[in-house]
């Protein structure tokens, strides 16, 4: 058991203490207990002001540390603080970087390839599918996907990572025993499954507050090379996620849409602002100077194993067509159609988007 960690926690149970004052108890005092243990005119000497001094007073009173550091154990929670080697040295960048994550899962040293993607929380079939390419490509690339496990373009970002066996990290604007919202457990649980990590800088018990997302933003594009935002409106939060990563000098990516589209408008104001417009996964490489890893994107033709998915696969294309343009395209039954598509996309040699819409992968 790390000792620092027990009073790390203990002193995060105080709300008010971030980043900064964290640092002052840091410079202070020789280790975390032993600020624990001090007295006030010690706190006041660290440069804490009198009512942050008497709320930790306060907190002193109604916590046992080492109880509280049980209920972490028990959930497999671990802890990683900022003054440890292993901290993410992205992170550690920014300026006012937390000193103190809690994780379920696990945070690997190739987790600093990592791209973020964000967007909207109702998002369109283009959306969808945009989404669904480049994460795909990322992970072949052996990159890092890392987003908010929002409803909408987060979530869909986690799954596709999951499905194509790739890592990601899911950041939480509440404490990490509380996977919000609730519909994403299913998401959160198959990241646990070996796929990477759900990380939070609050408490266990911590609700999701309105004015915990933008502090929750701000880990998402510090832990990320770069910032893909795909679909969102003006006022989305993943506009203040891009809004971090220019803070953080981190590249911001904007995926281009309809000007007709409401939840186009974020990256296409992005655009005009000078955000780099993505159309691929290829183009986020190259910008981070990572063109080397393209080479891990499967490019290989797509071939079908009989005669009848061969006419299937050779009039698809990238953009969708319905299941009955398909079958009068081709000539071929309708259920022989059915029945190869169904095949082909359980072989992964086709993408069904829903409404019997159809797409070559890739």
């Amino acid at each position: 058991m790390n000792k620092e960690h027990i009073y790390f926690n203990a002193f995060n149970q105080v709300g008010q203490i971030g980043s900064v004052r964290f640092r002052k108890l840091l410079n202070h005092f020789p280790d975390m207990e032993t600020a624990w243990r001090a007295p006030m005119g010690e706190y006041l000497r660290a440069g804490l002001e009198e009512p942050i001094v008497q709320k930790i007073l306060e907190i002193k009173t109604q916590i046992e540390p080492e109880a509280e550091f049980e209920k972490l154990l028990k959930k497999a929670v671990t802890l990683l603080t900022y003054p440890e080697e292993s901290y993410p040295k992205l992170l550690k960048e920014i300026p006012n970087p937390p000193m103190i994550l809690y994780i379920l899962g696990t945070i690997q040293a190739k987790d600093e390839m990592a791209v973020a993607v964000v967007g909207s929380r109702k998002f369109s079939q283009y959306g969808q599918q945009v989404t669904q390419d480049i994460v795909r490509d990322l992970v072949r690339a052996n990159i890092t996907v890392v987003s908010g496990l929002a409803l909408g373009i987060d979530a869909l970002a986690h799954r596709t990572a999951v499905e194509f066996d790739g890592r990601t990290v899911a950041v939480l604007a509440c404490g990490i025993d509380s996977i919000y919202p609730a519909n994403n457990r299913v998401i959160a649980d198959k990241i646990l499954q070996g796929h990477g990590a759900i990380i939070s800088e609050f408490p266990l018990g911590t609700p999701p507050l309105k004015h915990h997302f933008p502090h929750r933003n701000r880990i998402i594009s510090g832990l990320s090379l770069g910032t893909v935002v795909i679909e969102a409106a003006l006022d989305s939060g993943a506009l203040i996620t891009a809004q971090h990563a220019l803070e953080q000098n981190r590249q911001v990516f904007a995926v281009p849409g309809s000007i007709y589209n409401p939840a186009s408008a974020g990256p296409n104001n992005l655009l005009k602002m000078g955000a780099k417009p993505v159309t691929a996964a290829t183009d986020i490489l190259e910008d981070l100077n990572l063109g080397h890893l393209q080479q891990e994107l499967l490019t290989e033709e797509i071939v079908g194993d009989n005669e009848d998915e061969q006419k299937i696969l050779a009039i698809l294309t990238r953009v969708p067509q319905h299941f009955d343009q398909i079958t009068q395209l081709v000539s071929l039954p309708a259920a022989t159609v059915a029945a190869s598509l169904t095949i082909m996309e359980m072989k992964g040699k086709v993408r069904n988007l829903g409404a019997n819409q159809y797409i070559k992968p890739r």
